[in-house]
């Protein structure tokens, strides 16, 4: 067994994704929303001007489920409920309007779910002209789609690339076709490269292709097909996720037999195979299991050390206040989070109120900022400097684990800061951990599951 196997079973232990801190599960229930409604203010006339604004869309509605999947979504083939939910968005919208003195410079817009080719390219057109309306797009601004291979049509491309969209991800998951029926996503590979073509000649110049390794009945051989069946489509980005198994939080994990599952063992011959060929064909790590060719903006963005991250995943916009609207969005406006109510009923409820529908969310400390920086230098840049009077928090909880991550060779530390290895560049999310202090302080004091495994 190599050195990196050897470390990747050492360090395949639950962690935080990191796309927030404090993460999720530390967050509080029932945020004050007058309270937050503060901050947003506040923050939107601090950043508005000199870098715009992120937006998140959510669009939760899918025509059947996919049972691997962890995210809020809302099973249906009625596509009338599409004109009451962008009701909804509107109202929202408004109310957020509101609290702005001055048209939203918009920066950066994604549309998540869910699956938002599930509206249609007519109602896609409808939703965000009401976004625009009032708003200013951003120089040099970069919006962006999750579509389906099965229904993300020309129409749909075209539509969203008039309004500005320049890139769009494809869920593809894995091609073998027992892998698709056991986890109920049928795409066969013919539509993935029917998609894929018809971005690029719209005219889109990133495409990305999201991966999962780790996926019941999946094996070295089915994943090796699917990985060169991509690497001969050539999408600009590549995000190789790991099979997050969390029945506790997601019930449609509970419909497939967990013998299925590949064993640790294999787990991790998936994940060597596929950064093996990916590395071998062009494609960079960036960092949290993604992967760009050196055309891509977010290759480029890392070099030139302008790397962000936020819940949208890694990105090149430097916005400090991103908005999310719609069913159990998340907004992160720097010093607060907020998400929205988590099912559709009770989102329609308080927009009806004329409410704005928070339900969960924290308000950060200056210690949750200071660290939440460490926590976003470490995974964007690769290295991160120490401010002095950190040091007492440092010494009590980050160095005991930065020693632990040195022996082995993943970081260079001292106490001026910390720098990531070549070798430290696989085990980002552990090295994040060392910052954590809400799991360092909480890590012995409860043996729930939260977080899935970091391979």
């Amino acid at each position: 067994m190599t050195i990196e196997s050897l470390l990747l079973n050492k360090y395949n232990v639950p962690v935080p994704r990191y796309t927030s801190y404090p993460t999720v599960p530390f967050w509080k229930d029932n945020i004050d929303s007058k309270e937050w409604q503060h901050v947003f203010q506040q923050q939107f006339n601090l950043h508005n001007k000199k870098e715009g604004i992120s937006l998140y869309i959510h669009l939760p509605f899918c025509e059947s489920m996919c049972t691997y999947c962890g995210c809020n979504k809302k099973i249906t083939t009625n596509h009338s409920v599409e004109e009451e939910y962008m009701q909804a968005i509107a109202k929202e919208w408004a109310l957020y309007l509101q609290l702005m003195n001055e048209p939203p410079v918009i920066r950066e817009l994604h549309l998540g779910g869910g699956t938002p080719t599930f509206f249609t390219p007519e109602n896609l057109n409808r939703l965000l002209h009401i976004i625009f309306e009032k708003s200013i797009i951003a120089p040099g601004h970069e919006f962006s789609i999750e579509g389906h291979p099965n229904n993300t049509t020309r129409e749909h491309l075209q539509t969203l690339y008039d309004l500005g969209f320049r890139r769009v991800s494809y869920g593809v998951q894995d091609n073998d076709p027992k892998v698709q029926q056991i986890i109920n996503r049928i795409q066969p590979v013919e539509n993935v490269r029917q998609a894929t073509d018809a971005a690029r000649a719209v005219g889109y110049k990133s495409v990305n292709f999201d991966l999962i390794y780790g996926l019941p009945l999946q094996t070295v051989t089915s994943l090796q097909k699917t990985i060169e069946q991509t690497i001969a489509m050539q999408p600009d980005r590549i995000a190789f996720y790991s099979y997050a198994h969390v029945p506790w939080t997601s019930r449609g994990q509970r419909l497939f037999d967990e013998k299925d599952l590949p064993s640790t063992d294999d787990k991790m011959k998936l994940y060597q195979l596929g950064k093996k060929l990916l590395t071998e064909n062009g494609y960079h790590d960036i960092g949290m299991d993604h992967f760009a060719l050196p055309s891509d903006d977010l290759y480029i963005a890392k070099s030139e050390g302008r790397l962000h991250r936020n819940f949208m995943g890694y990105t090149t916009q430097h916005t400090k206040l991103l908005l999310g609207l719609g069913v159990s969005s998340i907004s992160d406006a720097g010093v607060a989070f907020a998400q929205n109510e988590k099912t559709l009923h009770d989102y329609y409820a308080t927009i009806e109120r004329n409410e704005l529908p928070v339900k969960r969310g924290y308000f950060l400390s200056d210690e949750d900022v200071d660290f939440k920086q460490y926590i976003l230098d470490i995974s964007c840049k690769g290295k991160t400097s120490f401010k002095k009077e950190h040091l007492p928090l440092l010494r009590q909880y980050s160095f005991s684990e930065l020693e632990k991550l040195e022996v082995d060779e993943l970081v260079e530390w001292n106490e001026e800061g910390a720098t990531v290895t070549a070798l430290g560049y696989n085990f980002i999310r552990n090295i994040c951990k060392a910052f954590d202090l809400h799991l360092l302080r909480n890590q012995v004091a409860t043996a729930t599951p939260r977080f899935s495994k970091a391979i």
